[in-house]
């Protein structure tokens, strides 16, 4: 049950005028397991209330999805089970929609193109939380 305090690794990633980078800007990548990943994109596309959700990327092998956050995120991310790479725009710049995405042998989950900002990391803090809580859930049922 949640007590409506803000815990503390989440103050560092409250919503910001960066989580409103266009995609052109330069990006970090959240990676997670593809189950995980793809639960809270679910959970992102499905919240009304919330900014919803950037491009995400899968990787080649589909075991790994990795969303577009604003540059920056990586310096105070520590969520368990996942792992955000600072690239201080160095190989995540997204120009409009490339043809190859920008991650050797990955793929568009959800493209860039009509993508207005890149997912705001204390969004996607939340969603892979309760997408965890679900899995945890649906693993111990029966």
């Amino acid at each position: 049950m949640e007590t409506g305090a803000t815990p503390a690794t989440t103050v560092a990633h409250g919503p910001t005028p960066d989580s409103s980078v266009p995609p052109a800007a330069p990006c970090d990548l959240v990676t997670v397991p593809a189950r995980q990943g793809l639960e809270a994109v679910d959970i992102l596309r499905r919240a009304a209330a919330a900014p919803g959700v950037g491009p995400v990327l899968h990787d080649g092998a589909c075991d790994t999805l990795g969303f577009l956050v604003p540059p920056g995120t990586a310096d105070g991310w520590d969520v368990p089970g996942s792992a955000c790479t600072q690239t201080s725009g160095r190989g995540l710049r997204i120009p409009g929609v490339p043809a190859v995405p920008p991650v050797l042998g990955s793929g568009w989950l959800l493209p860039p193109e009509g993508a207005e900002a890149v997912t705001d990391p204390a969004v996607l803090r939340e969603a892979l939380g309760e997408a965890a809580r679900l899995i945890e859930a649906a693993d111990n049922c029966c």
